[in-house]
Formats: structure tokens, C-alpha cells, sequence
């Protein structure tokens, strides 16, 4: 028999200017009514921050709709069956599901897909290297930027959770060199010792354009773009003809309050017959079964590595979030509760 209980959820209540802050948030206890028939209980184990939330706390056009003010912060979430009253759904399943901010979930069955334990490896990888993370990389790589085998390959912000993806995928099909940007030292030796790009640096060492230029002296094919602004008009600079690039997120501009100044280089474009496509992943999903057949081999057989941020407890997920932000996290960024 279901019973009553109490989720605490966290609500957007402000909307931010520039950097986020507590003040725009809050912590509310709900009260769960007994189960519905159709509907699962679910206590969470692990929540996603991701870039694109920012977005969605401004009430402006994007791809997806703004963040109502006083509702519970979603987003991508992993945790386990409590209580069921749909038929498909035991106690005990691993579910992943899109409710976010909360430690228990109660909703229809429709919003919830099982997965499968996998032996090694966490089920925090769902919201990462087997999720919707990786699966950026992908088509963003693959499909979007139409990389072909011997392309040297450009990606920015390259050691998150999708950059350390990204270069991966490009060396496992064949890409002739693959150079990475990240913000520390640390993270550069990452990309070169851990995640196999062939070249790195670090973008707070001084101009990417001449940076990018030494890393890549015969130029590049192709751009991964999660940062926009310095980086992009780099990109631009250092294409060969032909270039294509995906362009993913503009994380170096997301909180600015003025409008950022655009690439002064835009005339490349038409000389040198560029393309510059931006993609959101929710519109590639169809590749989500070519994707999950080739990373779970990978990640069996080693080919593919991922690290993991973690921060515990669900009163840290807006610390996750902005360190996320500030580019704190190796990897995917995860809330474990």
C-alpha cells in the first residue's frame, strides 16, 4: 500500500542577472498524495546541471521553454523505483527520467524509461557518457559538423563532459589530429595523457587565435564549439576551406549582461566556404540507437574514458551548478544525493 511523504524540491524564484545566486532559488518541502494509479514514486540518486539551464532561467526565445518562476528546477535525473502503480515498473528499477531538483519524484509512468544496471560502471554514467551528454558529442561531431576520417578536429572547452566526448569519438574515426582548449593546466594534461588529443592548451595563456595557430599549423577542418566568443573567431581564422562547424554552447557569454561583441572575421565565411551550423541535441534524437550500440562498445572494450565531478547532497546542486559554470568540473557534472 502507497503512502504520503515528502519531497523537498528546489524552485526557480527570480529570474538571475548576470551570475546566479541563492536569493534566486529556494527550498520547499511537498507533500506527495498516495500514488495514482499510472504513476511511480521514485527517490533520486543522482541529478544533472548543465549549461543549457542558464538559458532557460531568462524568459527569452530559445529552443525550449523558459523556467516558470515558483515551479521545481527539471532536468536530467537518475534514481530508483520506491513505489509503483504501473504496470512495466517494478520496485527496484533503475529509472532516468528529465524532474530534476527534487529527491523524490512522483509522476506518471510515461515520464520514466528503465535502464539497466551495468556491472562497473554507475549509474551517474546515464546522465553522461551512456546520455544525453555524449550523444551531443556525437551528433554534434558526426552528424552536424559532417567530420570525415583524416579532418583535424578543433574543440573548445574540451575537458567537460562533452569536449573530453567529442575528442574521443573524433580519434576512434580516424581524425588526422584533434586539438583541445581547456582553463587550467591541469586540465590540458588531461586532454593530451588521459583523453588522447593530440594537442592542447590553455586558453587564459594568451590569444587562442595564436595559440590555436601553433597547435594547428596546417589549419582545421572542423570546430566543436561549446565556449562561442574568443574561440569561435579563432576557428574561423585557422579554417581550411571547407570548414564546418557545430556550434553547441556559448558558455563564455551565457551570463553576460550586455550583448557580447561578435567574430571580426565573418568574411572568412564567404572565402574560404565555411559552414557554421548551431544544434540542439533534442533534435538528433533518432541517432540515439547508433549511438548507445557504438559507446557501450567502446566503453567495454576501453576505448572510450570519462571522469565524473561529484558534489554531494541535493542543498549543493546550485554550488554544482555554478562551479559547473565557472569551468570547475573535469568531465560530467553530477549531484549525488
Amino acid at each position: 500500500m502507497n503512502t504520503p511523504a515528502l519531497s523537498t524540491q528546489i524552485q526557480l524564484v527570480s529570474r538571475p542577472v548576470g551570475w546566479p545566486t541563492e536569493s534566486d532559488f529556494r527550498t520547499v518541502s511537498v507533500e506527495l498524495p498516495e500514488l495514482a494509479p499510472g504513476q511511480l514514486r521514485v527517490q533520486n540518486l543522482f541529478l544533472s546541471v548543465d549549461p543549457y539551464m542558464r538559458g532557460r532561467m531568462n524568459d527569452a526565445r530559445s529552443y525550449v521553454a523558459p523556467y516558470q518562476l515558483g515551479e521545481t528546477m527539471t532536468g536530467g535525473a537518475i534514481g530508483r523505483v520506491v513505489e509503483s502503480a504501473a504496470e512495466g515498473f517494478s520496485v527496484g528499477d533503475v529509472v532516468l527520467h528529465q524532474f530534476g531538483w527534487r529527491d523524490l519524484v512522483q509522476e506518471d509512468a510515461s515520464g520514466f524509461r528503465v535502464v539497466p544496471e551495468l556491472p562497473g560502471v554507475p549509474l551517474s554514467a546515464y546522465l553522461g557518457v551512456l546520455g544525453m551528454t555524449a550523444l551531443t558529442a556525437y551528433v554534434g561531431l558526426l552528424e552536424v559538423a559532417k567530420f570525415r576520417e583524416g579532418d583535424t578536429v578543433f574543440v573548445s572547452g574540451a575537458a567537460g563532459a562533452v569536449g573530453t566526448m567529442v575528442g574521443q569519438i573524433a580519434r576512434l574515426k580516424g581524425a588526422k589530429r584533434v586539438i583541445g582548449s581547456a582553463g587550467s593546466a591541469e586540465k590540458v594534461a588531461l586532454l593530451t595523457e588521459k583523453y588522447g588529443y593530440d594537442a592542447a592548451f590553455n586558453y587564459k595563456d594568451g590569444p587562442v587565435t595564436e595559440q590555436l595557430a601553433a597547435a594547428a599549423p596546417d589549419g582545421i577542418d572542423v570546430y566543436f564549439d561549446n565556449v562561442g566568443g574568443e574561440h569561435l573567431e579563432a576557428a574561423i581564422d585557422a579554417f581550411n576551406d571547407g570548414g564546418r562547424a557545430a556550434l553547441c554552447g556559448v558558455i563564455s557569454q551565457i551570463n553576460d549582461t550586455e550583448r557580447a561583441e561578435g567574430p571580426r572575421n565573418l568574411s572568412n565565411i564567404v572565402t574560404r566556404g565555411l559552414t557554421l551550423t548551431g544544434f540542439t541535441v533534442g533534435n538528433y534524437t533518432q541517432h540515439f540507437p547508433a549511438f548507445s550500440g557504438e559507446m557501450g562498445a567502446w566503453l567495454q572494450n576501453g576505448d572510450v574514458v570519462f571522469d565524473e565531478t561529484v558534489y554531494e547532497g541535493l542543498d549543493h546542486t546550485l554550488d554544482a551548478f555554478l562551479a559547473l559554470m565557472r569551468g570547475a568540473n573535469t568531465g560530467k557534472m553530477v549531484v549525488k544525493l
